[in-house]
């Protein structure tokens, strides 16, 4: 009888079985990586295939051509503004700027809220350290580019040496805008406006010092390295994002919250709601193509990730508790506090991993306001409040995006109250656009769907066309097609479902 003969594995054999052992035997359990059907669910295609390249030595894989456009991205950046939270801080300003080396601050504001102690606070911590500062104060309410140029015509002659914005996020995103032109003051408008609207030119220069003072609970412009406005012309909302935009420094002031008029309080919380709702949802980060050929050029929405997940998730399940409080009652300063607490979370959340469809769905609607004016906004020309935009198709789009992940969507619909002890997974868009619609007619003053904004179906093809240019929201959507008509005839029956939500 002949001896048996042990082979020794090679190379490639005890790299993928270590692969195989760290991955399956010791699944992740810290909160940064313990995803419901998020990474396992990719691991094995990625063992399988460092296993494939390196036992077949005969295929030279790295010597292949390869195609950049489809080659999916392998990692995640994370990027937010330093944040400082507590009621009263507003006053530590004028001392942040003296820190900075600071001299010349230009306060950017609205008429409304130039009016409010906010800004007088402001003012008075500038002079405190003798800081020279001038305010403008004509930004406007969901800005378009006209205003935002007027803006940034304001600021290139004052030559600030800093800047500070002291409102929601249309002041905020305003302050960017004119941070950004004031530093390439040769640059186009168009330039660094997100393709294909416009040139999507990255920011390769560090601008000046931003501190960012909200005084709504919503947007998470504090957080974030994006701006938002229309684009007349194409009657369609659009905006320009990169990390190099985001402020350096976001003062949540809960005081600043508490003047509010419940209407504004509710539209903000909404967008909060969804901003976590959609970033929660959105594709994994690893599914997203193409990859950078360069870090400057990896987007700032990325994808769901494991960081981008906690402050989501937690960000969701805040807004569920507390929005309804905040609005029914102007002294639940618990409510109030924790809902701009909410909004700074949910916009670290979105601001790397990003949204989708809602987002991409509520620019045209806005740009395309048939005449609808929301109550309880003091602004003379037709308004709708960006997170009524979002929300309006909101039940029809999480019905859409449920197959990709339910496990995901019956976590949302968990955070809304939902038992989903017995619930089957194919049945998770039905029940999360059921909590969703719920939640909005309980929260009160909202419209019921888009037949309540005056939108009719002769203007669904309309709204379509403007959301198509939408690509940097519209590469995040579960389930969305690639190929153009198919996903025309998907957005289509997304307006339509949304026309009302019963």
């Amino acid at each position: 009888m002949s001896a048996a003969i042990r082979v020794m594995p090679s190379a490639a054999t005890r790299a993928t079985s270590l692969l195989r052992t760290v991955q399956y035997t010791h699944p992740p359990n810290c909160p940064c990586h313990s995803n419901p059907g998020y990474h396992h669910r990719h691991a094995r295609p990625q063992v399988e295939a460092f296993a494939q390249r390196t036992r077949d030595t005969r295929k030279r894989g790295f010597a292949s051509p390869i195609d950049l456009s489809q080659q999916k991205e392998y990692a995640f950046e994370m990027a937010a503004s330093s944040i400082r939270f507590g009621p009263g801080v507003t006053q530590e300003v004028g001392m942040d700027f003296t820190n900075m080396g600071a001299k010349r601050v230009c306060v950017v504001t609205d008429s409304t809220v130039r009016r409010l102690t906010a800004v007088k606070q402001v003012e008075e911590a500038l002079s405190r350290e003798g800081i020279d500062y001038e305010i403008f104060d004509k930004v406007r309410v969901e800005p378009k580019d006209s205003s935002i140029k007027e803006a940034i015509a304001f600021a290139k002659p004052y030559k600030a040496d800093a800047f500070l914005a002291v409102g929601g996020g249309s002041v905020i995103d305003t302050a960017k805008l004119m941070n950004l032109y004031t530093e390439y003051p040769d640059a186009d408008f168009l330039d660094f406006v997100n393709a294909p609207l416009g040139n999507g030119r990255p920011i390769d220069k560090k601008l000046k010092p931003l501190v960012a003072i909200p005084t709504t609970a919503g947007t998470g412009s504090e957080t974030t390295g994006t701006a938002i406005f229309d684009l007349v012309a194409k009657k369609a909302k659009t905006g320009i994002a990169h990390r190099n935009l985001k402020p350096t420094l976001g003062i949540c002031d809960p005081l600043n919250t508490r003047t509010m008029p419940a209407a504004v309080k509710a539209s903000s919380g909404l967008d909060v709601l969804f901003h976590s709702l959609e970033s929660w949802t959105a594709i994994p980060f690893n599914e997203r193509t193409p990859r950078p050929t360069n870090p400057i050029l990896r987007p700032a929405y990325q994808g769901a990730n494991p960081i981008s997940d906690i402050f989501s998730l937690n960000a969701l399940r805040t807004t569920v508790k507390y929005l309804p409080r905040s609005v029914k009652d102007p002294e639940d300063f618990e409510a109030q506090s924790e809902m701009l607490l909410a909004a700074t979370l949910a916009g670290v959340g979105f601001g790397n991993a990003g949204v989708h469809l809602c987002h991409g769905m509520s620019y045209p609607i806005s740009g395309q306001n048939p005449g609808y004016k929301h109550a309880g906004y003091e602004v003379t020309s037709p308004i709708i409040p960006h997170g009524v935009t979002v929300a309006v198709t909101a039940p029809a789009v999480f019905r859409f995006t449920a197959p990709s992940n339910p496990d995901r969507h019956l976590a949302a619909a968990e955070a809304f109250g939902v038992d989903i002890t017995n619930v089957k997974r194919e049945d998770a868009g039905e029940i999360l656009g059921e909590a969703v619609a719920k939640f909005l007619a309980d929260l009160g003053d909202q419209p019921n769907g888009l037949k309540g904004l005056g939108f009719t179906s002769e203007d669904i093809e309309s709204l379509v066309e403007g959301t198509i240019p939408q690509a940097r929201v519209l590469m995040l959507a579960p389930g969305l097609a690639k190929e153009l008509e198919r996903e025309r005839d998907q957005l289509r029956r997304l307006f339509e479902d949304s026309m009302t939500h019963s």
